[in-house]
């Protein structure tokens, strides 16, 4: 088988408070800024006021929210927008500000010229420490979120903020130029916009073609250390991206009002969301373009198969890769070339050897006797009934018994895993042996029977033993446990524990594609 955030007092940062405008309101550095949100609603949770009303309280931020337009929206796309009167905003506004001391202001959707106009006149008047402006203007999903007729009254609005944050439709918008494709295309335009604006320009790299997915903040007037600051990062391979320029802008406004220093901000702001990215998936809401998980870093929020769920989310590329291997697909069909099939079983007879004494200090480690006897039983189980399989079908072949490059990486992990001495971090490492192998067996199993059970085929055996149900309740169990440990451990140990769970899982992936790399 390879069967918290930053609670330090920050330094006030003399970058910032060049950028408030005389008679702005003083800039306070508090623990728990109030930020208010002046933007859309998005019935469906994930954008708009909703978002930043999550993303502020995911930066220990208090919020506050006026509405300035009511969309009708789910994850595949805008149906209708409301904008109520102008006047009604101005009201929401004023009774805010005349009770509360705001910190920072996110701005957001707007709708039109009337509102962007209240908006206007409310900054001139409060003139808030801190003002992140995302020019709303074409949804992810390409729908038109702000009138035509509205975006000179917009271009107005943009000097008021000390941050903008466009996509990339925007960005081009915004300077009168064709959508970039390149990085240093956007930047440039970044650039003209912060000089013809005064303020600092986020341009995001989200929308670029490549694996990368770079942030940078452009300043033409030297309020920062330097013109360009660019923050790295990864792409993160998902669907769900609703609201993400939404949550993105609010979060900034949030910890920039606790920081008061915008590269800094950037780089506490780009891991959490990218966070929210990679966790998008155990939300499962929606069938188009979903949400991101705000709240993924709280281990408040961790139910009962939350962090179980967070590993399946990872696992599932590994997962396509493994059905995508010619192994993978001949073994199915029963075209598998035999000295393929015969190379991994000696390979995995090999393996399950290291793998049981792993399980045997698995066992050991674990805290309680229901544990401790499964893990045990599992060390038992797999030379007793799979070993019996690899006996029997090698016996009548010669194959060469030594050990492959690939197999001994995947020993080796789990032997360090082993050694680490964490109970959690060596469960979650010899989880990929149960979950994967159950799952690629069922599915495989599956396709067998839809097949009608072909006669001769020479893999029968082997389809039948991995889709067998004990082994499904014991891979139940195994989660199950990996899970409870996940949920209770620290946030460090959480980390470690879904890095040995993924490279377990990449060597899944290489331990079936083994046979081909050695032929």
């Amino acid at each position: 088988m390879p069967t918290a955030f930053f609670q330090g007092t920050p330094a006030p940062s003399s970058a910032f408070a060049a950028a408030s405008a005389p008679g702005a309101q003083a800039l306070q550095y508090r623990n728990v800024p109030r930020v208010l949100a002046i933007a859309g609603s998005d019935p469906s949770g994930g954008a708009g006021i909703q978002a930043d009303l999550k993303s502020i309280a995911a930066h220990s931020g208090y919020g506050m929210a006026a509405i300035t337009a009511l969309t009708a929206q789910n994850t595949r796309g805008v149906r209708g927008v409301h904008v109520p009167p102008a006047a009604f905003l101005t009201q929401q506004l004023d009774a805010l500000s005349d009770d509360i001391s705001i910190d920072a202001v996110k701005i957001g959707m707007l709708g039109d010229a009337a509102v962007i106009e209240a908006v206007r006149a409310w900054l001139e008047k409060v003139r808030p420490g801190v003002v992140v402006l995302d020019p709303v203007m074409v949804a992810t999903s390409g729908d038109r979120l702000l009138q035509e007729s509205a975006e000179a009254a917009l271009r107005e609005l943009l000097p008021l903020a000390h941050l903008i944050t466009p996509n990339l439709a925007e960005l081009a918008m915004l300077v009168d130029g064709e959508v970039q494709e390149s990085w240093e295309g956007a930047l440039e335009q970044g650039h003209r916009l912060s000089a013809a604006t005064g303020a600092t320009v986020l341009v995001k790299g989200g929308h670029l073609a490549g694996d990368q997915c770079p942030d940078a903040l452009v300043d033409a007037g030297g309020r920062l250390n330097q013109d360009v600051v660019v923050v790295p990062g990864q792409r993160v391979a998902t669907r769900n991206s609703h609201g993400t320029g939404c949550s993105l802008s609010a979060a900034m406004a949030t910890v920039q009002a606790r920081l008061g220093d915008w590269e800094a901000t950037l780089r506490e702001v780009k891991p959490w969301l990218a966070g929210a990215l990679q966790a998008s998936e155990t939300l499962e809401v929606g069938t188009g373009n979903g949400p991101v998980h705000h709240f993924h870093h709280v281990p408040a929020v961790r139910g009962e198969g939350s962090f179980a769920a967070q590993l399946w989310a990872d696992a599932r590329k590994d997962l396509a890769d493994i059905y995508a291997l010619d192994f993978i697909r001949g073994l199915v069909s029963g075209s598998l070339p035999e000295k393929d099939f015969a190379y991994y079983l000696a390979q995995d007879a090999i393996y399950l050897n290291g793998y049981s004494r792993v399980l045997a200090r698995t066992s050991a480690l674990a805290p309680t006797e229901a544990e401790q006897l499964f893990w045990a039983r599992s060390a038992v189980q797999c030379l007793e009934v799979e070993s019996e399989l690899h006996r029997s079908w090698l016996s009548t072949r010669t194959v060469e018994p030594q050990l492959g490059p690939v197999t001994k990486s995947y020993v080796d992990h789990l032997a360090a895993a082993s050694a680490s001495g964490s109970y959690a971090v060596l469960a979650a490492a010899v989880l990929p042996c149960f979950w994967l192998y159950a799952e690629v067996g069922a599915t495989l199993h599956a396709e067998f029977l839809a097949a009608g059970e072909p006669a001769g085929h020479p893999y029968a055996e082997w389809l039948r033993t991995y889709a067998d149900e004990d082994f499904a309740a014991a891979t139940r169990r195994a989660v199950a446990i990996v899970d409870g440990a996940g949920r209770s451990a620290s946030a460090a140990d959480r980390d470690a524990m879904v890095t040995a769970f993924r490279q377990s899982c990449r060597l899944e992936v290489d331990f079936f594609d083994a046979p081909r790399l050695h032929s």
